[in-house]
């Protein structure tokens, strides 16, 4: 986590250490002002509250993580209409530091969608899913997917109680990030190799070196290639998600 930037203290968690919160004063009873190690406990046991929210209601989480620019958005806006399609209902909780931009993106496709403004901080927390699920209209939704603040540092330090990890990789940003940035995608489920139809103006990139940063991370990770602008690869996309769906449901004895 980082501790210059104040973001490990969000308007999710702010309660705890305000005045009369779980972790406002210290056990000697001075005033805390150092709380990462607390805030971070308190944030893992709300991510389990809001996992058993979900596991409840039938709804599978996939927490989509990037730097900025990467594509997300695009992806979610192409991705649902074809998930409507195979009958799976979609809904979206949208990160960023302002502005409803993304979310209005989303509204325009007719599903549930709540934009969550961080302020300073640079990641989604536990405690910002719960407050935003409760805005939500969840009833008839199989898949919540989380666009998380555009960052490949801090998100990935933080659970939400999501069920997947899925990591974008832009062909504009270089094949060299999962060496970078190996937190985040040495535990994603699934690396998307986004804007596959630019590749051919960036002759720096090679889907090859990518591909063996991110398993040198791990050998576990599904990664697929696609454009969610052209279509390519989107097809393979939709299919792991509904396979993940469908595990997910068989994990918990419930039916597609």
């Amino acid at each position: 986590m980082c501790n210059t930037c104040s973001c490990n203290i969000t308007d999710g968690n702010r309660h705890l250490i305000q005045e009369g919160g779980k972790h406002s004063r210290t056990e000697s009873g001075q005033k805390s002002f150092t709380v990462i190690k607390n805030l971070l406990h308190e944030n893992n046991n709300q991510a389990e509250h809001n996992r058993a929210f979900f596991n409840r209601h039938k709804i599978l989480v996939i927490n989509l993580m990037s730097s900025p620019g990467s594509g997300k958005t695009r992806l979610l806006e192409s991705s649902i209409s074809a998930l409507k399609s195979r009958g799976i209902g979609v809904a979206v909780i949208e990160g960023d530091l302002e502005t409803e931009n993304d979310a209005d993106r989303i509204r325009k496709h007719n599903v549930p969608v709540i934009q969550v403004t961080t302020g300073m901080a640079c990641h989604l927390d536990a405690h910002m899913i719960t407050n935003a699920q409760k805005q939500l209209e969840l009833e008839n939704v199989a898949i919540l997917f989380i666009e998380n603040v555009g960052n490949l540092v801090c998100p990935a330090s933080f659970d939400l109680g999501q069920h997947l990890d899925v990591v974008l990789l832009s062909v504009t940003e270089g094949d060299d990030k999962p060496s970078k940035y190996p937190v985040m995608f040495r535990t994603a489920d699934n690396v998307l190799l986004t804007k596959t139809d630019l590749i051919s103006f960036f002759d720096d990139f090679s889907s090859v070196r990518a591909r063996k940063a991110i398993t040198d991370l791990s050998k576990k990770t599904h990664i697929i290639e696609l454009s969610a602008k052209s279509g390519h690869g989107m097809s393979t996309w939709l299919d792991w998600l509904e396979r993940s769906l469908i595990e997910f449901r068989s994990n918990n004895a419930i039916p597609l």
